[in-house]
């Protein structure tokens, strides 16, 4: 009856950064932790799970000399959060019957 809910986009935070990449063609570190407001330590360890499961990629660079992390929603990531979605309505939809 309901749909399953993946738990890796279940935890609050990993959603919100993967709803601010859906909405964005990238995003950097710095704006990611300010739009959430989690901590960096906390940050970095979700985008490596959503970058683990191949939601997200990371890419490294500099600018001058500052390290610039940026963050990119991948085709899986975008599938996986439209299922996550649909799957949400699904609880939704039985709730307002």
């Amino acid at each position: 009856m309901f749909k399953p809910l993946d738990p890796l986009l279940h935890a609050e935070l990993r959603l919100a950064v993967m709803s601010l990449l859906v909405s964005t063609e990238e995003a950097e570190f710095p704006y990611i932790k300010e739009q959430t407001g989690a901590t960096a330590g906390n940050l970095s360890v979700q985008i490596d799970k959503l970058s683990a499961a191949g939601y997200i990629e990371v890419e490294k660079t500099f600018k001058g000399k500052k390290p610039c992390t940026l963050c990119r929603i991948t085709p899986t990531g975008l599938k996986a959060f439209q299922e996550y979605i649909e799957a949400l309505k699904s609880y939704l939809d039985v709730s307002s019957k």
